[in-house]
């Protein structure tokens, strides 16, 4: 890592999964012990899982090399014992990893202390958050004290948002000329065994939507210097709007995918002096009827989440008020195996030798990420990807440390590419000239 010349001693594990035998975090390590048997890596990953129950860990790690067709996972994979209410053992675990993969969330309730282990120690940090105050939270109270350490904390390394993030980027690299303004559509692809989320990240929704108010108080705390609009000005769009290129309807997408964007641009202009780029993101929902359950749903939930006994009923029932979208067990194998995704931008700019300040924008491009099941799989996949370009990638990191999104953090690292031999594939759909 790009740590000055007085280079602190060897750490024992260049890599821990915290949180390893949760529901997301038995996919993470089944991703990591893919990463390290696949020879991708310049050297031999040391790493370890991290949790409450030695028991627990065990097994999650004889999953992964049955998974993987293996017999074990070698003896150099460790497992260490730490709880998230325990910052001593928290404190212990950063010490001896470079970066800390954190699957424990929901984030606004347990991610903090593990951030402040691992800036205090030495360690990197890597979530998988979609909270955005929780996000934002955490770079209002360590990027200063990461950046003296000379660690990464980076946030929402999952399916949110990196897709996005990065997607925005490559978008960007593609067009010849400047690019000022794109849309993505979300379109997720479900087998006939249909599709669900595990409930953690509902609660996470819950607790996220009941709490917009603090969002904008954090904000206001923080200063964000404003990102100046480059371009024609990006229209945003109605709550629910019929879209031409799907022939279906299209809703605003709920996720952290605009905020983290944001600030990745935000970074990008500001440090880098990157022209920055206008996002809107949404996400195809089908026809008419699909439209009038969605509806009805999100009324129900927008009226439930105010209130405390509300909330206590929305996390209690799951299944029952997201329509079967949420469940306590998870999706099952077939379940994943027959869901992917596709993420399409449409994005608009400006000719080589055409100024972006006057006149309308006169070239378009239409870029896709398409990948696996969003959240057990792609998840995982990027999550263990974004680690392994900090490790590997860590000259074209930014030069600071801080607290980062993906995009300012991984702009100028081999992350797409990493990405892509994974099965999370950019591709370029069209190019229309001027």
């Amino acid at each position: 890592m790009a740590a000055g010349s007085g280079e602190a001693p060897e750490r024992l594990y260049e890599l821990v999964v915290f949180g390893a035998s949760g529901f997301t975090g038995q996919f993470v390590v089944e991703e990591v012990a893919r990463a390290a048997s696949g020879g991708e890596l310049r050297g031999p990953l040391r790493w370890a899982v991290a949790g409450r129950n030695r028991n627990k860990l065990q097994e999650v790690l004889e999953r992964a090399a049955e998974r993987l067709g293996k017999a074990a996972l070698g003896p150099e994979v460790g497992v260490l014992l730490c709880d998230v209410g325990d910052p001593a053992s928290l404190a212990a675990m950063a010490k001896q990893t470079r970066v800390v993969l954190n699957c424990v969330g929901p984030y606004r309730f347990f991610g903090e202390p593990v951030v402040k282990a691992c800036v205090e120690n030495g360690a990197s940090c890597i979530d998988i958050s979609g909270e955005p105050q929780f996000l934002e939270g955490m770079y209002l109270k360590y990027n200063e004290k990461a950046a003296e350490k000379k660690v990464y904390v980076i946030g929402s390394c999952g399916f949110d948002s990196i897709p996005a993030d990065m997607g925005v980027l490559y978008t960007r690299d593609n067009l010849k000329g400047t690019l000022t303004a794109v849309e993505s559509f979300l379109s997720v692809k479900t087998g006939p065994e249909g599709a669900c989320i595990h409930d953690g990240t509902w609660k996470s929704a819950v607790y996220g939507l009941a709490d917009q108010d603090n969002l904008k108080a954090l904000r206001k705390k923080i200063g964000y210097s404003p990102v100046p609009v480059v371009g024609a000005k990006l229209k945003r769009r109605g709550l629910v709007f019929y879209s031409q290129e799907f022939k279906q309807y299209s809703i605003p997408f709920m996720g952290s995918d605009v905020s983290v964007v944001k600030r990745s641009q935000r970074y990008l202009h500001s440090q880098l002096q990157e022209t920055p780029v206008q996002y809107g993101a949404y996400v195809t929902v089908g026809g008419l009827g699909s439209v009038m359950k969605l509806m009805f749903a999100g009324i129900l939930f927008l009226l439930l989440v105010k209130f405390s006994f509300g909330r206590k009923l929305l996390t209690k029932y799951p299944e029952f008020f997201s329509a079967g979208r949420f469940t306590k067990k998870g999706p099952t194998q077939k379940q994943m195996d027959g869901t992917s995704f596709t993420m399409t931008f449409f994005g608009e700019g400006y000719s080589e030798g055409q100024d972006p300040q006057n006149g309308k924008p006169n070239v378009k491009i239409c870029t896709q990420v398409k990948g696996p099941e969003p959240g057990y799989v792609a998840t995982p996949i990027a999550m263990v990807q974004a680690a392994v370009a900090l490790l590997e990638d860590s000259a074209h990191l930014p030069k600071e440390g801080g607290v980062y999104s993906p995009g300012a953090a991984f702009s100028k690292t081999k992350l797409i590419d990493r990405l892509s031999r994974r099965g999370i594939e950019f591709s370029v759909i069209s190019q229309p000239e001027v």
